[in-house]
């Protein structure tokens, strides 16, 4: 066998990843919000790429005078994408009105629980030493609202003694929120019985040395041991679940305050749903005029200058013509969810059916990833509520009477239902509700009924019972 060198002349097809596809991609997934972050970024980027003015009227490009034919293909490629989707902008303009941007529509945001401390302390003490004493156990709260530090380790950082500092402990323990800077969980239990005037010592047994029973539902066990009945026990329990055991978890830090901004919005108008994409807050992107000009009179220009003028033109245009394919994408895939979901949208989550991506990647006529990137990071708002695109695909099963396919989030609106309507003195084990899911036709494990119940929030039977 002999070996050698040739050369072979080849001919392939290859997906190329270029960065303009890649660009597309990544717009693609973009929520609205994060969209508005992306164009800022391109925005200083690229000197070419302005916002619209909304109160300019709107002029037509390549109204002036072309150059040659590579300027005029430019013009006529920005007035199809560079003044994007007028229609829809029209649409949302009747929906505009002065009420919409009254300031008292805008949420301010709360103080956090360290300033609400705070100021409550400043309110309290006078003493500039017992202030700093209370500043610096207040520094040392944590969100949820507990003391992270010892009344040993404060009096090595400030120099007081421990009895001062305790008692300045408990002027903030006194505060609202009830509960605030206890040290464990039954002292901050034990704070809200006592600012309720509650705190009994069978209650602060109960605190002390039960909660884990309390939790596990043992009420026969605690009440052998406390000599009590278990009626009694049940109405203690439900007194101490009353209590709140994250005392600061209803106070904002910075950055915290989150609000979903649904990316599509699905309305019902003369018995049919429309969908639009609610891309309002997304600017209007359109070319500078200014390197318009410059770029019809690039013979003129230093070659140097009109190389960069073009590159920047290309990936400005190549921006436009994303975020408008983005937005056609999007109104794509949720007309089909949308068309797919008409029992959901009428009638509530019972009614949702399962969803996979290759359904309706084959109905839009899209790649299932470009469906999985359609609906990334966005959210619909529809007559039943706000969800995340994700909500739409979920698994099944069949129903058997129905002779049709019934979605996971719809059993478990189903098992809540049931559960909510169950006799709390003899409430449903995992088997029973297998057994009544099983008589609607609906055929699961009691293990995929115990992971339902879970995932919705539902403690199970011994820690739903209630004696009488």
């Amino acid at each position: 066998m002999r070996l050698g060198y040739g050369i072979n002349l080849e001919q392939s097809q290859k997906l190329v990843m270029t960065p303009e596809l890649r660009q597309a991609i990544t717009v693609l997934q973009l929520s609205a919000a994060d969209l508005v972050q992306y164009i800022e970024n391109a925005m200083l980027e690229n000197p070419l790429l302005e916002v619209r003015d909304e109160s300019e009227p709107e002029e037509e490009i390549g109204s002036e005078p072309a150059g040659d034919d590579f300027t005029r293909d430019w013009c006529e490629y920005l007035a199809e994408y560079g003044q994007v989707d007028r229609s829809f902008d029209r649409a949302w303009a009747d929906q505009e009105d002065d009420d919409a941007y009254n300031f008292e529509h805008f949420v301010a945001q709360a103080p956090s629980l360290h300033e609400h401390l705070t100021l409550q302390l400043h309110l309290s003490l006078s003493e500039p030493w017992e202030r700093e004493i209370g500043e610096f156990l207040i520094g040392n709260i944590n969100d949820r609202g507990y003391l992270q530090i010892s009344l040993e380790e404060v009096q090595k950082a400030c120099g007081y003694p421990v009895s001062e500092i305790e008692r300045i402990l408990k002027v903030i323990q006194s505060f609202d929120p009830p509960g605030v800077g206890a040290r464990d969980l039954a002292e901050c239990l034990l704070i809200q019985l006592e600012q309720r005037g509650l705190r009994t010592p069978v209650m602060e047994k109960l605190v002390r040395f039960f909660l884990g029973d309390l939790a596990r539902g043992k009420l026969a066990k605690i009440a052998a041991a406390l000599g009590l009945t278990v009626q009694e026990v049940q109405l203690k329990a439900d007194l101490i679940k009353s209590l709140d055991p994250k005392p600061g978890r209803n106070f904002s830090r910075p950055g915290d305050v989150r609000y979903i901004v649904p990316d599509v919005i699905v309305e019902k108008v003369d018995g049919e749903f429309i969908v639009l994409v609610n891309d309002v807050s997304v600017p209007r992107l359109i070319i500078n005029k200014t390197y318009q000009t410059l770029l019809r009179q690039r013979d003129t220009c230093d070659p140097a200058t009109a190389q960069f003028i073009e590159n920047k033109l290309k990936a400005a245009v190549w921006l436009i013509r994303s975020i408008e394919q983005r937005r056609l994408t999007l109104y794509r895939v949720v007309k089909c969810i949308v068309d797919s979901q008409r029992e959901f949208l009428e009638r509530g989550i019972k009614y949702l059916k399962p969803l996979t991506l290759k359904q309706i990647a084959r109905v839009a006529e899209l790649h299932e990833s470009t469906v999985s990137r359609a609906i990334a990071n966005k959210y619909i708002q529809t007559p039943q509520g706000v969800f995340d695109l994700k909500f739409f695909f979920s698994s099944g099963v069949e129903n058997v009477v129905a002779g049709e396919m019934v979605a996971a989030e719809s059993i478990k609106r189903i098992l809540k239902e049931l559960v909510e309507n169950e006799d709390a003195t003899r409430p449903y084990s995992d088997q029973h509700l297998c057994e009544l899911l099983r008589e609607r036709g609906i055929r699961i494990a009691r293990r995929t009924v115990a992971k339902y119940r879970q995932e919705i929030g539902i403690p199970p039977v011994r820690q739903r019972k209630r004696y009488r």
